[in-house]
């Protein structure tokens, strides 16, 4: 008889644990600079993320958050990865990182140079690939928006971005090649040759466009839609 009655308990328990399972959103943390930093404010990429999944009606299947710090390398990414993303548990990392590494090493005299960015890039993959992590690998978009290849350091955003492909592709990672789109896109809207204000404020930051392109882009790698 208290077998009988224990039944429908475990039954109940059961559908319960179920059903709370199935609604637990998918949660992704996007890991990176100033352009992640400035992607949860209004108008940023992950704010319109949000905003195109609602109003796909999946709003409630995904769980986006911010972990980007202005200025950030590579290495800053690995010093902080404990606190700032595994402790979050995500199911998804989206790693964008570059600019920096080859921007500051004109603008300020520091950087990263491409074998220890190379080195620290893939240490952050192992991590978080031992975590059960998936991940989505972005290239540096652009340091300038000059179609002509006459931006100061297109070479060497150029070899990060390859780096990050082949890490990509070594480790069997999403890759999202923001690299790639950027420079089809200025070629096919920049006919003035202009080194900023298609994508960006200032060749390196987001404007309206640019967040709209990158949450478009992400948004197809995140839900494979």
């Amino acid at each position: 008889m208290k077998q009988l009655l224990l039944l429908p308990s475990l039954f109940f328990t059961f559908f319960f644990f179920a059903f709370t399972t199935m609604d637990n959103p998918t949660r992704v943390v996007f890991f990176g600079d100033s352009i992640t930093e400035a992607g949860v404010r209004p108008g940023g990429y992950i704010v319109k993320m949000r905003e195109m999944l609602a109003a796909d009606g999946k709003g409630d299947d995904y769980d986006l958050i911010g972990a980007g710090i202005s200025g950030n390398k590579v290495y800053d990414l690995y010093l902080r990865l404990e606190k700032d993303v595994l402790a979050q548990k995500p199911d998804i990392v989206v790693v964008y990182v570059g600019v920096n590494d080859v921007w500051h090493k004109r603008m300020l005299g520091t950087g990263t140079d491409a074998d220890k960015f190379g080195r620290f890039y893939e240490a952050l993959i192992s991590k978080m690939r031992e975590a059960g992590i998936r991940l989505v690998l972005c290239t540096p978009a652009c340091i300038g928006e000059k179609t002509d290849c006459t931006n100061p350091q297109d070479g060497e955003i150029n070899q990060y971005a390859q780096i990050i492909r082949e890490l990509a592709e070594t480790y069997n990672c999403t890759l999202c090649d923001f690299r790639t789109a950027f420079s089809d896109y200025n070629g096919a809207h920049n006919p003035e040759n202009k080194d900023k204000g298609i994508l960006t404020t200032d060749g390196v930051h987001l404007n309206d466009a640019g967040n709209n392109l990158v949450a478009e882009l992400l948004l197809e790698k995140i839900t494979g839609n």
